[in-house]
């Protein structure tokens, strides 16, 4: 299950086809290296996702 306290690098180690999910929302920079030390909350924040849906998407 992924949490919204996961960082992106956890996300996409543990769920690798999260990639195109983030990415549909609009997080186009996973690969970079502050996304993946940034955790899902605060990579919502700064491009201003809703996290509930973000996380309904990522945990289907």
């Amino acid at each position: 299950m992924i949490t919204k306290d996961m960082t992106i690098g956890e996300i996409l180690s543990k769920k690798p086809e999260a990639a195109p999910i983030l990415m549909n929302f609009g997080m186009g920079c996973v690969g970079c290296p502050s996304a993946q030390a940034e955790t899902l909350e605060e990579a919502a924040m700064v491009h201003g996702m809703d996290i509930e849906k973000l996380l309904e998407a990522l945990n289907k």
